[in-house]
């Protein structure tokens, strides 16, 4: 689960939360709760209750929510289990503080599957001269993902982002490999192939060793491309 930075939606401020479907998820506000607060009222949409607490008693809604949220009086945070895909929609906290005046906070929810691990398929090899022309593409059923191709020393300039990688293996090069980083906000998963001159497909332990180089990138490249 991961918060996105604070958007504008219908003139009001909305955050954003991601979750992973079938997983769990927390639905809180990015500040604090006015002080003396009488009671918290969770919204789905405003057409449907979830929750509702006061100084006296708690109340779950009798809906699909029921069984799977648990409301903290504390912090006003709506704690949810094995978030669906119709999850997905704007919810409402509503807060009646102890003047019995109203203020209301807005979280969009968006619920995304894992992402499947992507295929590379070689659309073409050319030898030119002593170098080697080589069309990639990234195969994936998903296509709301965003494609990140990685070379042995760290990833393309973004130009070179997308599902299809053009690329030259130089002659001097002893062997080169090319990962190919699918990705939306709460997953990722990837695949390698690998070249030596002139343009000899080869599988060896630089498929390892670049897929360890980017357990250590994803968190990173992960913020840059969703931030």
């Amino acid at each position: 689960m991961s918060r996105l930075k604070n958007i504008s939606l219908d003139c009001d401020s909305v955050d954003v939360i991601n979750a992973v479907s079938g997983g769990n998820v927390t639905l809180n506000i990015s500040e604090s709760l006015p002080e003396n607060v009488q009671g918290i009222t969770w919204f789905y949409t405003y057409n449907l209750k979830i929750a509702d607490w006061d100084v006296r008693r708690l109340k779950y809604f009798e809906n699909r929510f029921k069984g799977r949220v648990r409301l903290d009086s504390r912090s006003g945070a709506l704690y949810m289990s094995k978030v669906q895909k119709e999850d997905a929609n704007i919810y409402i906290m509503r807060v009646l503080k102890k003047t019995m005046s109203e203020q209301e906070w807005k979280i969009r929810l968006q619920v995304f599957d894992p992402v499947p691990k992507p295929d590379i398929k070689i659309e073409k090899t050319e030898k030119v001269e002593d170098d080697c022309y080589l069309k990639l593409s990234c195969v994936i059923p998903d296509e709301s993902v965003s494609h990140t191709w990685y070379g042995d020393k760290g990833p393309f300039p973004k130009e070179f982002q997308s599902g299809v990688l053009e690329t030259t293996l130089k002659s001097q090069d002893y062997s080169r490999c090319y990962t190919c980083q699918v990705s939306n906000p709460v997953s990722s998963e990837n695949d390698t192939v690998c070249f030596s001159p002139p343009c000899t497909l080869v599988r060896s332990f630089a498929v390892e060793w670049i897929a360890s180089w980017l357990v250590m990138m994803v968190p990173t490249t992960l913020g840059l491309l969703f931030t």
